[in-house]
């Protein structure tokens, strides 16, 4: 069976991430059942999990959507020292294909895995998201604020993510806060766009505080689409 995905990553921590996929997640429920979740490494607790198996719908065990939790709400790597626990990227792997197996399973081989913190933040030692995103090689959406910093923030994560000869699907501004510069924000996505060449703006999401409003502007992208040429290695 082919498993295809994306890999949603951020610039930062608290960026949308969570929202971003949930809402993805709710689209293709409409379109498609051959797709699952997955958020591999959470801290301070499985609320994302959560919030992605609403978005979906189903009754799955919190442990299918987030296999490694510690309760510290830091960076993994200093959350598992926190805890005593050893954490290896190869651990983390195997974590992620035996919940990969057990979406196949339920007929759903194609999956969301959503990323934590920022794409350099370190989940063991010596490895970052970045790594674990080179070692599934699925496409990135990188989701970035809409706020003031962005441009810094997303020009540094797609740089890195070329270097490490990732495919990038897209990006997604998102705006997780109230404006207080919003005559700025407005302009924040036609300069991106001018640096980012080949990597497309896929939506822009200015902030209402309504679920729904993400929701409408993530249904205007081809998720199916981009899911199709998605395949891991």
């Amino acid at each position: 069976m082919i498993r295809r995905g994306l890999f949603v990553t951020g610039t930062d921590t608290e960026v949308g991430k969570t929202a971003i996929t949930a809402s993805i997640a709710c689209c293709m429920a409409a379109r498609s059942n051959s797709f699952g979740v997955l958020k591999p490494l959470a801290t301070g607790n499985r609320d994302d999990a959560e919030r992605l198996r609403d978005a979906l719908d189903m009754n799955v065990p919190l442990e299918r959507i987030t296999p490694i939790c510690f309760a510290t709400p830091a960076a993994p790597s200093v959350a598992a020292r926190i805890d005593g626990v050893e954490l290896t990227l190869e651990t983390i792997r195997e974590r992620i294909h035996s919940c990969w197996s057990w979406w196949e399973e339920q007929g759903r081989p194609d999956l969301l895995i959503e990323g934590v913190g920022g794409f350099l933040c370190p989940i063991c030692p010596r490895a970052t998201v970045a790594d674990l995103a080179v070692s599934l090689d699925l496409p990135l959406l990188i989701v970035a604020r809409r706020a003031l910093g962005t441009l810094n923030h997303t020009l540094l994560t797609v740089e890195a993510a070329r270097r490490r000869g990732l495919r990038i699907a897209g990006v997604v501004l998102s705006a997780a806060n109230p404006s207080a510069n919003p005559a700025i924000d407005d302009r924040n996505a036609g300069e991106l766009s001018r640096f980012l060449e080949d990597v497309p703006i896929l939506a822009e999401i200015p902030y209402t505080g309504v679920d729904a409003d993400i929701d409408s502007c993530i249904r205007s992208v081809d998720w199916p689409g981009l899911l199709a040429t998605a395949r891991s290695g």
